[in-house]
């Protein structure tokens, strides 16, 4: 991100444009929506710009401007339709430690004008790095089709209303409750019926009734985080991030999938880190039952699905021992992922009818495995956590009569930007692991070539936006 996105405040500000022309006119309509002071330096002038000046909107200058003009100046626009006065505004500008915006040149400015969407006092601003204006204008198109003309008046009201709600309900999901039926259109139907008006009587209204309502208790969330792509999220998984008051994710689930989750919410990392103690699964237990009865909605974020590996049966176990509610919410397993970045079923008819999920982080229970099945031709199987155990399965598999040749597909951060795949086969895994540098997290799909794998070589391919190009 190079250009940070805030919000000024204006209010009682002077904001300078150099340039009285149709270029500077453009700008003007988005300033003159501000609580500034505009004063305008140059000539000749727009007849825009002289309604205006004659409607006490502006203060016209006839000259071009100069550094005594910008002293007291917050903002500075070089709107002049010529390339080299607007370089000399610019230069002007940062004499005396003012942010410019010189139109129509990314480079040379301090600052963008994002592209606006006006529900004053709601405001949606739509930047793209000045590198794409068509998109820009496509996005403010579908967020101004999608939101009521009438949300400013709603959100005036909210905004008179709010102290009266912190004063009465505590910080948390009941209150977000009381604003989510109100926007979520019990506002808007009180709005259409009766008019702004009565906006205030409903508020309180509502207000005093969910006071009365008994106090909904606490819910626990199990999440399926999926491999790393937040796309690959389910609308569930999303909704439940949404609405979390507390996120208790693992080491490996993906920080743009944390993103998505309200910026109010606890994050708490239960997983094992450099310099960090370690969670225990019953510390993990011991956090979702304490928060759920503080009357949290928690989100239990776990990378993949929760099912898998995951010890969910535990939790859930120690989620009804305590009383608490919960639900699962189920994500795309690693398994799973991997085979569709490989372009390859899971199963095919006549190549194999099952394939077997097995674990290697349990070093006792994956050397208990049956291995003389697991040699047998046409039998696929996919190894979770496995870089560690890639010799012994090696090994294991050679000494029970697996052919050395049966195809290993091994990826590395599934679905992420930083995704290596490494195609090979079972004799040369450990070297081809080795010389492609992958460390994990990583899942082995043993029988299973990727659709483009050429296992005559050992082959690692290009990170994942390249591959997608």
């Amino acid at each position: 991100m190079r250009h940070f996105p805030i919000f000024l405040d204006l209010r009682g500000e002077t904001v300078v444009v150099s340039g009285a022309g149709e270029t500077a006119v453009a700008k003007l309509r988005l300033i003159l929506k501000t609580e500034a002071t505009v004063r305008v330096f140059g000539a000749p002038v727009h007849e825009t710009v002289r309604q205006w000046v004659d409607s006490d909107q502006i203060t016209l200058v006839e000259r071009a401007v100069n550094t005594n003009d910008l002293t007291d100046a917050r903002l500075v626009y070089a709107a002049n339709g010529d390339d080299a006065e607007d370089l000399r505004v610019r230069r002007l500008a940062a004499s005396v430690g003012v942010l410019v915006n010189v139109v129509d040149n990314l480079d040379a400015s301090a600052f963008i004008t994002p592209a606006i969407v006006d529900r004053d006092p709601v405001t949606v601003a739509i930047g793209t790095e000045g590198t794409a204006p068509v998109l820009a204008r496509k996005i403010k198109a579908d967020v101004e089709a999608g939101l009521p003309q009438r949300l400013g008046i709603l959100a005036r009201a909210a905004a008179g209303f709010r102290h009266r709600v912190e004063r009465v309900l505590p910080m948390g999901r009941r209150r977000r409750q009381f604003w989510s039926r109100y926007f979520g259109g019990a506002g808007e139907a009180v709005l259409e019926a009766h008019g702004e008006r009565h906006l205030h009587d409903h508020l309180e209204s509502a207000l005093r009734a969910l006071v009365r309502e008994d106090r909904e208790p606490g819910h626990v969330a199990l999440v399926g985080a999926g491999p790393g792509d937040p796309e690959l999220l389910t609308l569930k998984a999303r909704k439940a991030l949404d609405e979390a008051d507390v996120v208790l994710y693992d080491r490996l689930v993906d920080p743009r999938i944390l993103e998505l989750a309200r910026r109010e919410a606890i994050f708490i990392e239960t997983g094992k880190s450099a310099g960090a103690a370690s969670w225990s699964q019953d510390d993990i237990n011991a956090a979702m039952i304490e928060h759920a009865r503080d009357g949290h909605h928690v989100v239990r974020l776990k990378s993949g699905d929760p099912l898998v590996f995951g010890r969910a049966d535990e939790e859930m176990d120690a989620l009804t021992e305590a009383g608490v509610s919960f639900s699962v919410v189920p994500g795309i397993t690693s398994a799973v992922g991997a085979a569709a970045q490989a372009r390859v079923s899971l199963t095919r008819r006549g190549r194999n009818s099952s394939i077997r999920l097995i674990t290697a982080h349990d070093a006792e229970g994956f050397a208990e495995h049956e291995w003389r099945h697991l040699a047998e031709q046409g039998t696929t199987f996919a190894v979770y956590m496995g870089v560690r155990a890639a010799r012994f399965l090696q090994g294991r598999m050679l000494l029970h009569g697996a052919d050395a040749s049966l195809p290993v597909t091994v990826t590395e951060n599934i679905s992420r930007p930083d995704q290596i795949r490494v195609d090979t086969t079972l004799g040369q895994l450990v070297d081809a692991m080795s010389d492609s540098g992958v460390k994990g997290p990583a899942i082995l799909l043993v029988g299973l070539a990727a659709r483009d794998a050429d296992i005559s070589t050992i082959t690692q391919s290009a990170p994942l936006e390249a591959a997608h190009a």
